[in-house]
């Protein structure tokens, strides 16, 4: 009698495949996407200390804080268009510079704005912690 060798896979064995696949997918991918929002953090970061700076470098030379984007000398959006800058509760000695998530970012429900002011207090609105969207 010759023997015959099955070749190729069973259904049960493709179907076991894809749930596997698709369970690992399930973990992964809402991974990725907090890891890219939280990378993307970093720009809004950058943003806000350059104009932090900026508000210093304006208020030596003005004796008072600016209250327009413009004033300072920088473009509202950040280089990948993933935070708008703006500038709140200006006064002779005080201001809020806030940096709102927009487009890709807008999706980050955690730290939808991150915020500094003049005595570099970091602030955010969002579900998560001031340290969770800082750092």
């Amino acid at each position: 009698m010759k023997s015959r060798h099955q070749q190729g896979f069973t259904l049960i064995e493709v179907v076991i495949v894809t749930v596997i696949i698709g369970i690992l997918a399930a973990i992964a991918y809402p991974n990725y996407q907090e890891y890219i929002l939280r990378g993307n953090r970093t720009e809004g970061m950058a943003l806000l200390n350059e104009a932090a700076a900026r508000q210093e470098r304006y208020f030596a030379q003005n004796g008072t804080y600016a209250d327009t984007v413009a004033k300072l000398n920088m473009p509202e959006d950040s280089s990948n268009k993933l935070y708008k800058l703006s500038i709140k509760d200006v006064s002779a000695n005080t201001y809020t510079l806030t940096a709102t998530a927009q487009n890709a970012q807008a999706h980050d429900s955690k730290c939808a704005n991150l915020g500094l002011d003049e005595a570099g207090a970091r602030s955010e609105t969002g579900s998560a912690t001031v340290n969770e969207c800082w750092k």
